[in-house]
């Protein structure tokens, strides 16, 4: 077998769902998935960039028209969620991935986010990874108890601004927050399913990245490694939808250019106790500063100085 019959034979036969998938990251997910063999539901928000996308697939991979469906829609609504999962199983007899990417911004400082900004950014993200994964769960367990175990895989996004805090972005970090913590309880409650539950914080280039730091993340005028390009997670991604990927669940991986890093998860710290009796208040201070030259530090806040 040559190197690229082995690369199409990771996905063969296996079916992934990928919301946010008109452009970025999300699109470049879709093209590797469908080299490696695995057939695809696409989803986004807006149906020209849907269109679009799905034309462009269809001019650079030839099974494409076969092997890619797309569904617009808001994927925040059940909806939507049950159109995709009731397409992958209408149209390809199966489903063995959700791939949660769709995501947006409203960045602002704290003193000034309108509750607006912060109900929309927690709905897409939070909420949207809520739904489509709900859908699919109850599918796989449906399998499972008929007998069929699943090799199943639910594959969220968070980020680092959810793992560590970003200024300007509250909103965004408390909804990326909650999906890491999402992530560790479906790993934890979907075992006995035959389904996997990891999130990915990506780093690339993409419409969110161009508007908040276009500098950054620009392609190199020399010619050198593109260390933003979207492609170089879409590997990460294709394997972690794979049946080879079944023994890792409920980790926060970090991924960008030529970089995979696995996230440590909070664990309880240094403590002190006093032995059966009440903490007095004017005792707590001196007790937090000794607990807090123990620690091991935090990383700091994104933005922070």
């Amino acid at each position: 077998m040559s190197t690229e019959q082995g690369k199409e034979m990771l996905g063969a036969g296996r079916v992934a769902i990928v919301t946010g998938a008109g452009a970025g990251l999300g699109l470049a997910y879709v093209e590797e998935l469908l080299q490696q063999g695995f057939r695809v539901v696409v989803n986004d928000l807006q149906p020209a960039a849907l269109d679009t996308a799905l034309k462009g697939l269809a001019s650079k991979h030839p099974q494409a028209a076969q092997h890619a469906v797309g569904l617009a829609g808001d994927i925040a609504e059940m909806e939507t969620a049950q159109g995709l999962v009731g397409l992958a199983l209408s149209q390809f007899g199966r489903l063995d991935a959700v791939i949660n990417n769709a995501g947006l911004l409203r960045d602002k400082m704290f003193a000034g986010l309108d509750v607006s900004d912060f109900d929309l950014v927690m709905r897409v993200h939070l909420r949207g990874h809520f739904c489509l994964s709900r859908v699919a769960v109850q599918h796989w367990r449906d399998q499972a108890k008929a007998g069929q175990q699943p090799v199943a895989r639910i594959l969220n996004t968070t980020s680092g601004a959810g793992l560590q805090g970003s200024v300007g972005q509250s909103n965004y970090s408390a909804a990326k927050g909650g999906i890491a913590a999402l992530t560790l309880v479906q790993a934890a409650e979907l075992a006995r399913y035959g389904i996997t539950a990891n999130a990915l914080a990506p780093a690339a280039r993409t419409a969110m990245t161009l508007a908040g730091m276009p500098d950054l993340v620009k392609v190199p005028s020399d010619g050198s490694f593109d260390h933003y390009d979207p492609r170089n997670v879409a590997g990460f991604v294709a394997w972690l939808c794979s049946a080879e990927s079944q023994q890792v669940t409920g980790q926060i991986f970090e991924v960008d250019g030529d970089r995979i890093g696995l996230a440590e998860g909070w664990v309880s710290g240094p403590d002190q106790r006093k032995g059966g009796a009440r903490w007095e208040p004017h005792e707590v201070g001196a007790v937090v500063n000794a607990l807090l030259a123990q620690r091991r530090p935090a990383q700091k806040v994104w933005g922070s100085s």
